[in-house]
């Protein structure tokens, strides 16, 4: 054992490149492992460290309680108290538009907002704004704004300034406390923070003010907090957060560990065989099995404490320079990570782990050579190109699995709005499913490759010698093709399922949203109101609006045995939008005089379909309909019955519109800025009119998607990194293994290009053939999934998006073996047959 072990370090010692090319896609494994480690801690120190919401020069916080306005002046007065900042806040109606107003000192250590342009108030009615504000609400500095702060009479109030807050909702104001507290009735405030003098003792004017409010009742009385520990709560409560992203995070990093692991099998394998016959050798003088393969297995372990070691301390570097270089950029907050010890030794020993792992099944295949087999067979893996019956046997059964599990999640798929529905345990067996499918393809690999690179490698065959060689070469080891493949196919199975996941779930919401928010905008003249004469014209004349709808709406109409239900003529014809309506039974097309567009809660409960009579009360006034369509969800603006025009005014509606919706006539967010002032003025005539942005409800749902879309294949990215990794390290090895293949193919005449484009196309079928497995697996499973959540969201395939990720894939494997390719070009063709 000791001979054997000793042979092989310093085979290693003579050529460390080949380790490290070897344990290549464990070191970046490592290195991710550890960076993620990093990331969190600098995320956690940065919070911790300023990212509260509470200003640094707070030494007590007021909360909790009630605090009047003497109160405040008692406690500002205090001895050691150097300044307050009251909280308190209001909300006020605008011309049907909400502002909400906060008291802010606007200067000084305990303010919270910024001023921008302007000035902060400092006279009474006088207010600040933020930016987008001033964008939605059409309020800049020197405009008035008019508000009824609840009292029943209205306020004017001057926006002398623009100021950067917290937060920024296109309703927020800010001003001192005094003007919050003659706005409203109300003379209690919500907080006081407290900055106290510089040698006071925080504690004693704690104290005096708990003494304070010793008379006050016991759910009324205020407790004193330091503002110490207020910033550790809001840190706390930011950290959970980051925990809870992190741990996602983790869930990722764990597959592309997984992924790491296959790749550094294949690797073994193919330099165990490079190797075959200095193992044959040294059995041939006496090596037992047992001991051939121990030494392989320590030769493992050493690739994993190398390249962890070497992914560690690359983590590490990249965890000093990276929070430097944004400091760099003015980003304070970033701090370093320091030094986790323990984290750096779990991940030398999760690398040792991968590695040994990985080497286990090499070796013992390595080990079992016969000394005179070996000593016959010239270095290579690609003889063998099947499976056997063991291997056939361990990826059927699994598949097997699979397939059940998949069969009864299919079958027991939830019916729309089924109540009672076990989405988690369906979500269980789909990811058990789709595990189990990926065992079956690790096991079957070999013998899936050649079907489908018949076929992928088709247009390769056509193009000439070069591509007919490089297909043979990939066909001509099959098994290194299915381990590397398999990897890629793992990255691509994800990115096809969030991809898909993803535009189901943009589907649904687009559904969903085509009865909520059908246009840009919506204006309406409050609840039971209708607009005034010359809207709907002021409206269709504005350059700035397009598409501008009116409607008609009740609100009190009597369905079968539901009352307060409300009924609209919109047209579902009008808007680009309503085409996304989920037409559950029927057509949107069949809606004419005497029928009705039903949604699918009333058509449930009272057990109506597409086709029956449904007859409708309002008042005095009964109409009987024929049901022209049942709706997945509600009908268009949140009614429960669409009508046309003449049918509702036989139910006995105003000839006077409800509202009015609108899409802006440009895009961009300038051209709706100048739309929603469009809109506004459109109303101008009737001051209790309100404008909502509809459009917003639709952004905020592209954003979250947008957010988490990007998260997650960036997260999926860790696993496509490992496998370019392991494509490149493959390419690499194949060319220390097949020098004499090139040598000879140099000599009889390829040029240095020919070969080079030879083995690229090697590498881009490594990723072609992963591709179409991955393809193969991630859009079945990610409909099921997308199904198995219960939501009834369509299957909406990206084809675009997913043929942008396929070749992408397949130019990313190509590129990895770019470098190894100009290094096989480069060997003379005599060096090259002479070689071993």
């Amino acid at each position: 054992m000791n001979t054997i072990l000793r042979t092989q370090l310093a085979g290693v010692a003579r050529r460390p490149a080949r380790l490290l090319l070897t344990g290549l896609a464990v070191l970046v494994a490592s290195f991710v492992v550890y960076a993620t480690v990093l990331a969190n801690q600098i995320t956690q120190r940065s919070i911790l460290d300023g990212l509260s919401g509470t200003p640094e020069a707070v030494d007590l916080i007021v909360r909790n309680g009630l605090v009047d306005d003497k109160q405040l002046a008692a406690i500002t007065a205090m001895p050691g108290v150097s300044r307050t900042a009251p909280r308190t806040g209001m909300g006020g109606q605008m011309g049907g538009q909400y502002l909400n107003i906060t008291a802010d000192p606007g200067s000084g250590p305990l303010a919270l907002v910024t001023v921008t342009q302007g000035r902060y108030p400092s006279a009474a009615n006088e207010i600040a704004v933020t930016p987008r504000t001033v964008q939605l609400l059409a309020l800049p500095v020197g405009s008035t704004a008019t508000i009824d702060p609840g009292t029943g009479k209205k306020v004017p109030l001057t926006v002398v300034g623009v100021v950067d807050a917290p937060e920024d909702f296109g309703y927020d104001a800010f001003a001192p406390a005094s003007t919050v507290f003659a706005l409203t009735n109300d003379n209690y405030l919500q907080q006081v923070d407290i900055d106290v003098d510089a040698g006071a003792d925080a504690g004693q004017v704690a104290d005096k003010i708990n003494a304070l409010f010793a008379g006050a009742k016991a759910d009324e009385r205020p407790e004193v907090a330091t503002g110490a520990d207020v910033r550790l709560e809001e840190a706390r409560r930011a950290a959970s957060q980051v925990d809870q992203l992190f741990a996602v995070v983790g869930m990722f990093v764990g597959i592309a560990v997984a992924a790491a692991g296959l790749i550094a099998a294949s690797t073994f394998r193919i330099v165990f065989a490079q190797r075959m016959r200095q193992l044959a050798l040294l059995r041939a003088v006496g090596a037992g099995r047992g001991a051939t393969f121990r030494a392989l297995a320590a030769e493992g372990a050493l690739t994993g404490v190398v390249t962890g070691t070497v992914g560690v301390v690359a983590a590490q570097a990249a965890g000093y320079l990276v929070p430097a270089a944004l400091r760099g950029l003015g980003i304070g907050a970033v701090k370093n990570p320091g030094f986790p010890l323990l984290w750096a030794v779990g991940t030398v020993l999760l690398a040792v782990v991968i590695s040994v792992v990985a080497v286990l099944s090499p070796a013992v295949s390595a080990s079992r050579v016969a000394p005179l087999e070996a000593l016959r067979t010239a270095a290579g893996t690609g003889a063998r190109t099947g499976i056997g019956v063991l291997r056939w046997i361990t990826g059927l059964l699994p598949l097997a699995g699979a397939l059940a599990l998949a069969g009864y999640v299919y079958t027991n798929l939830p019916a729309p709005n089924e109540e009672n529905y076990d989405a988690q345990t369906m979500l269980l067996a789909v990811v058990a499913s789709g595990a189990l499918a990926f065992v079956a393809l690790i096991a079957l690999g070999p013998v899936l490759v050649r079907p489908v690179l018949a076929v992928a490698g088709w247009p390769l065959r056509r193009v000439g010698p070069v591509g007919r060689l490089a297909v043979g070469g990939v066909g001509g080891s099959a098994r290194r093709a299915a381990a590397v493949s398999v990897v890629v196919a793992l990255g691509v199975t994800l990115v096809a399922g969030v991809l898909v996941g993803g535009a189901s779930i943009q589907a649904l919401g687009n559904r969903e949203l085509a009865a909520a928010a059908p246009a840009d905008f919506e204006l309406t003249g409050g609840e039971g109101a209708t607009l005034p004469a010359g809207v709907v014209e002021r409206a269709k004349a504005s350059k700035e609006l397009t598409r501008v709808t009116p409607y008609r709406r009740l609100d009190k109409a009597k369905i079968a045995q539901f009352e307060n239900t409300a009924i609209t003529d919109l047209d579902p014809h009008a808007l680009p939008a309503l085409k996304e309506l989920d037409v559950r039974t029927g057509s949107l097309d069949d809606l004419k005089p005497g029928s009705a567009v039903l949604a699918h809660y009333l058509a449930e409960m009272a057990d109506i379909k597409a086709g029956d009579p449904v007859t409708v009360q309002n008042g005095t006034k009964t109409v009987t309909f024929t049901v022209a369509a049942v709706l997945g969800d509600d009908a268009p603006l949140h009614s429960g019955l669409l009508v046309t025009p003449g049918d509702l005014t036989a139910l006995g509606a105003s000839t006077a519109y409800s509202g009015i919706l609108a899409d802006a006539a440009g895009s961009g967010e300038d051209a709706r800025t100048e739309a929603l002032r469009a809109m506004r003025a459109a109303g101008a005539g009737d001051s209790d009119f309100t404008v909502t942005v509809l459009a917003d409800q639709r952004d905020d749902l592209n954003n979250d998607l947008a957010t988490l879309l990007g998260i997650a294949l960036g997260l999926i990215g860790l696993t496509v990194l490992i496998a370019v990794v392991g494509v490149g390290a493959t390419t690499a090895l194949s060319v220390v293994e097949r020098a004499r293949e090139s040598g000879l193919l140099r000599a009889i005449g390829m040029s240095r290009g020919g070969l080079r484009t030879m083995l690229t196309a090697e590498s881009a079928l490594y990723g072609v053939i992963g591709a179409v497995l991955g393809l193969a697996l991630g859009v079945p499973y990610a409909w099921l999934a997308v199904q198995a959540i219960g939501v009834n969201a369509p299957l909406a395939v990206p084809v675009w998006q997913l043929v942008v990720a396929f070749l992408a894939l397949v130019a990313l494997t190509a590129l990895a073996g770019v470098l190894p390719a100009r290094r096989a070009a480069r060997v003379s063709p005599v060096t090259a047959l002479g070689t071993e």
